[in-house]
């Protein structure tokens, strides 16, 4: 995300379950401003957390669009290197957060959620190098929907996942034999590292005020990125072009969508927010047609379809969840 997805980003305390409504932890840290607790979606109320995924979503594909442009001049790691180190730069100076004042489980967290960002986006980049970027995304949303059927404890969850599945596969046109298995098993590796980043945004949004813990995070993977990208970029990261797209590659791919992410996840169930996440191909293809003209078939429109109403599905069922358990109560 990743990209997404790996771009895509913006970009889920052991062992709450990931169907756990994202709330304020008990052990934040003493004088940090504690998140809003989150509570059952009620009506319009899950609209808030339900756009800020739709509109990272957005921003990841249009950055990923760029990104992909970029890859000739700057190859892929060097793409993520500049995103991350740009995308760090910018949210340390913007959230300045505190270094003291946190527990080991605090840093412990911050230091594994960078992990999995520098995990997720160096593999998906190296993906999109190989196969084309519409099953890349395709492939890679696979990890958040196996997340959605592993979290869940209910029975529904199941048919809007295997909805959103049927339509991941129809986006992917029924196959992928002709894809580059290295590329496949790239987009494969930061499909888990997505569901992974699923959990450790949420869990950090909850130990961290604002923005805090994903500056950091992004910090810690820039870090661990920039020995690979200057291996295989060298000074070509210096030229004030590359530089200059790969700010606006940070901000749309990273700056946004993590923010937004880690800001929905304090109000959306993660295994809600996989399956939004399965909108991720349909929003490549809208992109792709939009900005480079390619144009969608019957299968792939009826992909989106069934993927859209998937995750419409999902949305409406936490917030007849809601509805249900406030009546009772």
């Amino acid at each position: 995300m990743n990209l997404p997805s790996a771009d895509q980003p913006a970009s889920a305390p052991a062992p709450v379950p990931a169907t756990t409504p994202v709330a304020a932890s008990a052990s934040a840290p003493a004088g940090a401003a504690a998140p809003t607790p989150a509570g059952p979606l009620r009506g319009r109320g899950a609209l808030g957390p339900v756009g800020l995924v739709l509109a990272g979503g957005i921003s990841v594909q249009f950055g990923a669009a760029l990104a992909v442009s970029l890859m000739p001049r700057a190859g892929a790691f060097g793409v993520v290197t500049l995103r991350l180190l740009v995308a760090a730069v910018v949210l340390l100076i913007v959230c300045r957060p505190r270094l003291r004042g946190h527990s080991r489980t605090d840093w412990g967290t911050v230091i594994v959620f960078g992990i999995t960002m520098a995990a997720m986006n160096g593999l998906f980049y190296q993906a999109v190098d190989r196969i084309p970027l519409g099953a890349a995304v395709t492939l890679e949303v696979l990890g958040p929907l196996a997340l959605s059927v592993l979290a869940s404890r209910r029975a529904v969850n199941l048919l809007w996942a295997g909805l959103a599945l049927g339509g991941v596969f129809l986006l992917s046109g029924g196959g992928f034999g002709d894809l580059d298995p290295v590329g496949v098993a790239f987009a494969l590796g930061a499909g888990a590292m997505w569901a992974t980043y699923i959990v450790f945004s949420a869990r950090t949004g909850r130990r961290f005020p604002q923005a805090d813990g994903l500056a950091l995070a992004l910090a810690v993977a820039a870090v661990l990125i920039l020995p690979f990208g200057i291996v295989e970029s060298g000074v070509r990261l210096l030229d004030p072009v590359t530089i200059a797209l790969g700010a606006a590659i940070a901000v749309l791919s990273s700056v946004l969508p993590y923010t937004l992410e880690l800001l929905a996840l304090r109000r959306l169930p993660a295994s809600t927010f996989a399956i939004l996440m399965s909108l991720e191909p349909g929003i490549a293809a809208t992109a792709g047609f939009l900005v480079l003209g390619q144009a969608l078939s019957l299968t792939e429109a009826l992909a989106i379809t069934l993927v859209i109403a998937a995750s419409m599905g999902a949305v409406r069922t936490q917030v007849g969840r809601g509805k249900a358990k406030s009546a009772q109560g």
